[in-house]
């Protein structure tokens, strides 16, 4: 269970640090590998996964539109119209839904919603579990089943 909890904390700081990292790519436009050295000299990875940071800051960045068409049907207002925390928030989190099977679509949401607390405005964190809940719901419907 300690190994557990272990990888949850380390991939839960490669969630904020990859959330930074997309943040600093949309209004940079550097590319991640840049980002991502800038990220691993600047910050102590010691207790990162540091593999979980790389998927995810590459693999948004590589399907960013793909990842924007799996969510867009569930916002209440213009993909342009969200602040660039709410949009990378929901592109972390819908390629973890779509792309890492491995962590439980709860965790995903959880972890999402306690990045735009500490980040987003101030009722971001609602939107955020609205929206990301829609998407499991479309693919996680197994796990979601399973679940009851």
């Amino acid at each position: 269970m300690a190994e557990h909890n272990a990888l949850a904390a380390q991939r839960r700081k490669a969630r904020h640090y990859g959330l930074q990292a997309l943040y600093q790519w949309t209004l940079s436009g550097a590319s991640p590998s840049d980002i991502e050295a800038e990220f691993r000299v600047d910050n102590d990875f010691r207790h990162t996964d540091g593999e979980y940071f790389s998927a995810v800051l590459r693999g948004v960045v590589h399907d960013v539109e793909g990842l924007e068409l799996l969510f867009e049907p569930a916002l209440d207002r213009k993909l342009d119209e969200l602040d660039p925390i709410e949009r990378n928030l929901l592109r972390l989190g819908t390629f973890e839904l779509r792309d890492r099977i491995d962590v439980p679509y709860k965790v995903v949401i959880s972890e999402a919603v306690a990045l735009a607390k500490k980040f987003g405005a101030t009722d971001s964190h609602r939107y955020i579990n609205g929206v990301l809940d829609k998407v499991a719901r479309e693919l996680r419907q197994v796990e979601l089943a399973q679940r009851g």
